[in-house]
């Protein structure tokens, strides 16, 4: 699946982000583009099935997502998953701090009461089964080494009815959404996203799709949300 350049580097590329460059991710997903697309995700997430009791973010990496669901999920227990104890730590941190992400302020909506990050691989997630009413990865899915079974994990640890959605960036950004971006952010950051997609194995929207079609999922298709793809997955309703 995928170009030969994208398997060359899913096979080298690590699964985690290790220190020092953990700390380099941690400060550019910090910046504003990076916080305006952790709130559009937010929302997006929000807008599938409403509210929700527990929300499970695989490949949380600094984090910065949870504070964005707390904002649009206030009383749900949020838990942040990821392989990386670099990653795990500085989640931890940014958690715990006064809130540089997305909506501002966590306490302001509840603190850290009810979100917690777990050191913990996407393909072996030590939830029991039907614990979250959805699951959520931002950014992730490219670096899982068995992308499958991270989504037959994430299949697992989801209720009946429960939707998975999974948001990347994409190699081919159709020229739509590509003008869409430009308008809203800029060239010079439309043409850094560019560069980025040769030193990831990022995937194109059909081979999202082809993923999730080899899953117990039903696959309700891709649609994207700012400069990410999001892969929507649903649990039928009897398991």
């Amino acid at each position: 699946m995928g170009t030969w350049w994208t398997r060359a580097l899913k096979r080298v590329h690590p699964e985690g982000i290790p220190w020092p460059a953990s700390a380099v991710y941690d400060a550019v997903s910090g910046t504003d583009i990076f916080r305006r697309h952790y709130a559009l995700v937010a929302a997006d997430v929000r807008g599938h099935g409403g509210d929700a009791g527990r929300i499970l973010d695989i490949g949380t990496g600094p984090g910065w997502l949870l504070p964005a669901l707390r904002v649009e999920f206030p009383h749900a227990e949020l838990v942040g998953v990821d392989v990386s104890q670099a990653m795990v730590s500085r989640a931890r941190r940014n958690v715990a701090g006064p809130g540089r992400g997305p909506g501002g302020s966590l306490q302001a909506r509840g603190g850290m009461d009810g979100i917690k990050v777990v050191l913990a691989n996407a393909q072996r997630l030590p939830f029991a089964a039907g614990t979250f009413d959805r699951v959520v990865s931002t950014g992730s899915i490219h670096h899982w080494k068995d992308a499958v079974a991270g989504l037959a994990e994430a299949h697992r640890v989801l209720k009946p009815g429960g939707h998975a959605l999974i948001y990347d960036l994409v190699r081919h950004t159709p020229e739509t959404v590509r003008r869409d971006l430009k308008a809203r952010f800029g060239g010079l950051w439309l043409t850094l996203l560019w560069l980025h997609s040769f030193e990831e194995p990022f995937l194109d929207p059909e081979e999202m799709v082809a993923l999730g079609c080899r899953t117990a999922f039903r696959v309700e298709g891709t649609r994207f949300v700012g400069a990410l793809c999001c892969l929507v997955l649903r649990k039928g309703l009897t398991g």
